[in-house]
């Protein structure tokens, strides 16, 4: 008879996204914490069984299968990019295993093996396009890395600019690894163009390298880096002011003032120091970690048909605010937020949600969704 709940931890600590999966692996780590302080499930504690896939899909699908055909794990939180994903999914639906995948995303899908614990277009694509065309303007330039969550992501965001006006001057992509270089011949374009607002879906470390020489080729212009992806993460790694005045759309900053967040934050910085700034995946990874835990009590089950079954319509009193899995789709309702990069270089929230906002994967009732402005607060309004 096992004495422990084997649970896979699956995020990279190495290669190009290694430092915001660490803070995800924190986030996991701190819950699976919480859960056996409080005597585990059922008197047996979580097992976190860690493997580090180094930032590269093929180490995903090689430790996914190795999690679920030699480590005896049913259930994984894990993965960050998108491609990484897609690499796992094969292996997690051949195995009839469940993925809890706690990272913004393109959309655009459904698997029933997957439990999906960050924003999809309808959470925070659809609020930063009505937000930067009101606020800054309409002509834009894309840029982000070369694969399929940037493409995906500008696409979506394509639409969304135009139906409002708008006009997308240029896309431009680097490689996933593009070095600091790379970027000089991308700002000079952007200076050219002299776009209202640059959308960034840059991803890894080139982020830090295109804030940066954005600072420096546009800094006193006014032109804003908007993104979906950039967190508390990227920004400690620029130097100091590279990010001020950057804008992001997220269910949860590492600032926001709600109860379970003010616990959450003196949790994470007393288990990992008083410097670690938390961002939005290091609040899924906890969240759905979490939310695991909860319907493994209820199911006394790792069977991942038991634990769907449980994790439908199951609330949480999360960070960001009290979030529910959906069940129509496995995605998550979440709090679809603006935040903007003040002199502290904390997120300082603009706008946020007046209620959690249903997760449309695919659009599908788009018309619906660009009615958040009238369900939204803006901060002076809100209350923490």
């Amino acid at each position: 008879m096992q004495t422990t709940w084997p649970v896979g931890l699956l995020f990279s600590q190495s290669g190009v996204t290694g430092y915001l999966e660490t803070t995800q692996l924190q986030g996991a780590l701190l819950a699976i914490e919480e859960i056996n302080a409080a005597g585990g499930i059922s008197g047996r504690p979580l097992q976190p069984v860690i493997h580090d896939p180094a930032s590269e899909p093929e180490g995903y699908s090689r430790y996914a299968r190795d999690l679920l055909a030699e480590d005896g794990v049913r259930a994984i939180v894990g993965c960050c990019t998108s491609h990484c994903r897609k690499a796992v999914l094969p292996i997690i639906e051949r195995r009839n295993g469940l993925l809890f995948y706690p990272t913004i995303y393109e959309g655009f899908e459904y698997s029933p093996n997957v439990v999906y614990g960050g924003p999809s277009p309808s959470q925070g694509s659809v609020q930063l396009a009505r937000y930067l065309t009101e606020t800054y303007g309409s002509r834009f330039v894309f840029v982000g890395s070369d694969y399929v969550y940037p493409r995906e992501c500008n696409r979506v965001m394509r639409e969304l600019v135009e139906d409002r006006g708008g006009r997308v001057l240029d896309e431009i992509y680097l490689d996933l690894h593009a070095d600091r270089d790379s970027f000089g011949s991308v700002v000079r374009r952007m200076s050219e163009l002299r776009p209202d607002v640059i959308f960034s879906t840059v991803v890894g470390m080139s982020t830090i390298y295109l804030y940066e020489a954005c600072e420096g080729m546009l800094g006193g212009a006014g032109v804003p880096i908007a993104s979906l992806t950039t967190t508390e993460a990227e920004i400690a790694l620029m130097r100091p002011g590279a990010a001020l005045g950057a804008i992001t759309a997220a269910p949860y900053f590492h600032t926001l003032g709600t109860p379970a967040n003010r616990r959450f934050v003196g949790r994470y910085q007393a288990r990992f120091g008083q410097a670690a700034l938390a961002n939005m995946s290091a609040e899924a990874a906890y969240v759905q970690t979490h939310l695991l835990g909860r319907a493994l009590a209820q199911t006394g089950s790792m069977e991942p048909d038991d634990l769907i079954e449980a994790l439908a319509g199951l609330p949480f009193d999360a960070p960001q605010g009290e979030i529910v899995v959906d069940p129509d789709n496995n995605h998550t309702y979440l709090w679809p937020r603006i935040g903007r990069v003040g002199a502290s270089g904390l997120f300082e929230v603009v706008e946020e949600a007046a209620a959690p906002v249903k997760p449309d994967p695919y659009l599908v009732n788009y018309g619906a969704s660009r009615a958040w402005p009238n369900e939204a607060k803006s901060r002076a309004e809100a209350k923490p």
